[in-house]
């Protein structure tokens, strides 16, 4: 979703909109959603420990922990807790929760069932997995529904889009793979990097030119793919002369599919711990 193409839906809205958390992700959600134009006093925002950052936005109209009775009938409540936190955010949550209110949680591991459980029966639920990039409003969250009709659909569909691109799912059984693939995926970019640098400094260059290179040819090759809009694999043989530089470091990365062989076994890993996770 492209938040700049439609954001009306954060525009009229039937009531405010509480977040619930507002760390790294629940900060980058809420500036996303200034960034869209949203009025401020749209916005309760319940957080213990706020920063300074968080706090001064009060001054421009963003309500600050209100009491209950001043945050009641939200039109949704975004959770942007750690998942050890769920059972005081859920409660947290009771006051502002009307018949028609959509919960969308971004904690990890938390299944739609286990938000029913701790949230009065028959409220229209969002789970939803984002990932670092977020941050600078280059995430990716794949959302997954229940009981939720078009309109709070696309509520939530815009409150997630605060940080980037938004795919839903139908099959929750899905955000497993989901968590171990984008959730976790950036550190495996890292990681990436990281060895690059390694390389480099073996190979016999100064390591902070090493780090350099690897972290452009990281982050502009990252660019290249969003961008162009092609295939990967086509951007690979692109790049890979035969007989040349990159087709005799190619040779070592994909000898008996290595690289991926190695990537299908730490996704797999990744996800079986996720649904350890959500026991």
């Amino acid at each position: 979703m492209d938040p700049s193409k439609d954001n009306g839906g954060l525009r009229e809205l039937p009531g405010p909109v509480v977040l619930i958390g507002a760390g790294k992700m629940g900060g980058a959600l809420l500036d996303g959603w200034l960034n869209f134009g949203f009025t401020p006093d749209r916005i309760t925002v319940i957080e213990p420990e706020p920063t300074p950052a968080i706090s001064a936005l009060a001054a421009r109209g963003i309500r600050l922990n209100p009491n209950g009775a001043q945050r009641a009938g939200a039109a949704a409540i975004v959770i942007a807790v750690k998942p050890q936190a769920a059972a005081e955010a859920l409660a947290a949550a009771a006051p502002s929760i009307a018949a028609s209110t959509v919960v969308v949680s971004i904690m990890a591991g938390r299944t739609l069932q286990s938000l029913a459980d701790g949230l009065p029966r028959g409220l229209p639920l969002v789970r939803a997995m984002p990932n670092l990039p977020a941050a600078i409003g280059r995430g990716i969250t794949v959302a997954v529904a229940r009981g939720v009709n078009p309109p709070q659909r696309k509520l939530a569909g815009h409150l997630l889009s605060g940080t980037g691109a938004v795919e839903w799912i139908e099959d929750e059984s899905y955000m497993d793979a989901v968590t171990a693939v984008s959730g976790s995926g950036p550190a495996y970019v890292f990681l990436l990097a990281e060895a690059l640098t390694r390389a480099g400094v073996e190979a016999g260059l100064p390591s902070e030119l090493a780090e350099k290179l690897a972290r452009e040819t990281v982050s502009g090759s990252g660019e290249l793919l969003r961008r162009g809009n092609v295939d990967a694999a086509l951007l690979r043989e692109n790049v890979t002369s035969p007989g040349g530089t990159t087709a005799a470091a190619l040779a070592i990365l994909m000898d008996q599919n290595a690289l991926v062989s190695l990537m299908i076994r730490a996704v797999a890993a990744a996800t079986d711990r996720s649904r350890q996770l959500a026991r």
